[in-house]
């Protein structure tokens, strides 16, 4: 199964951007549906936005690996708000990375996501999407090293949606990686490729609102996607809780995510 749109490049012919180099993509079949994540999610009702994922629990859940897609880019930046001035609603991420065998949490993973523009445009990509907009290449790109605790914090905007796919985010996690003088990173190993995904109702009402409602392309919604499962947060749907009393205030997300270290 491949994340392709109608207008998109198929997942196993990407094209490459410049001088940035595309890694070869890595496409989730049944026998790659392997990887642990630990259902401890923060309250919706009760949790604040700084309130830390519990990172433990005495059941770890099955969740399954997804597909890259033909948006990713090599070389991105290691920062914590990928936003770069981007038009959207706030989304303050907090992902914990455990151990699959252990759930013990795994601090100096990093953790890296990359998603879509209110108007449904990938940086690297713009116009795909039927829009003519600047391109740096790097907007909503880019990832952290978990913390001592295993939690990668990153401040980005809710995604807007394009031809043929939900609203989603895509992530990795590595090991082992090097970080560079140019703010970027090498090396490493990749343990998981996935993808996060958000609740109907919260993207229903994001999606009546400016900037996200001048996106006129037809939404799909997460029982048409492809690609998400109805597996909850066994497939990345996150636990949602809002920043304030209007989807404009934005919205915490969390999830753990289980990786396998050998």
């Amino acid at each position: 199964m491949t994340d392709t749109p109608m207008n998109e490049t198929p997942t196993n012919d990407v094209p490459t951007t410049g001088a940035i180099a595309r890694r070869t993509v890595l496409a989730a079949t049944g026998a790659t549906a392997a990887t642990l994540a630990v259902g401890a999610a923060v309250s919706r009702t009760q949790a604040s936005p700084d309130t830390a994922p519990v990172a433990a629990a005495a059941v770890c859940t099955l969740t399954k690996e997804m597909t890259e897609g033909p948006y990713y880019l090599d070389g991105q930046y290691v920062r914590a708000d990928i936003t770069e001035g981007k038009t959207g609603f706030p989304l303050k991420l907090a992902l914990t990375v455990v151990d699959d065998d252990t759930c013990a949490t795994i601090s100096n993973a990093l953790v890296e996501i990359w998603h879509c523009d209110a108007l449904g445009e990938y940086s690297g990509y713009v116009g795909n999407n039927g829009h003519n907009e600047p391109d740096s290449g790097t907007f909503l790109r880019g990832g952290v090293l978990t913390d001592s605790g295993g939690v990668a914090r990153i401040t980005t905007v809710y995604p807007g949606w394009y031809r043929g796919r939900c609203v989603h985010i895509h992530v990795k996690v590595h090991v082992g990686v090097t970080l560079t003088s140019d703010g970027s990173f090498t090396g490493g190993t990749e343990l998981h490729t996935g993808q996060l995904f958000f609740d109907e109702t919260v993207t229903a009402k994001v999606g009546a609102l400016s900037p996200y409602s001048a996106n006129t392309v037809t939404r799909t919604t997460l029982a048409e996607d492809g690609i998400y499962d109805d597996g909850g947060a066994a497939s990345g749907l996150l636990t949602l809780t809002a920043l304030g009393s209007s989807p404009s205030a934005g919205y915490s997300g969390t999830l753990t995510l289980g990786v396998e270290r050998s």
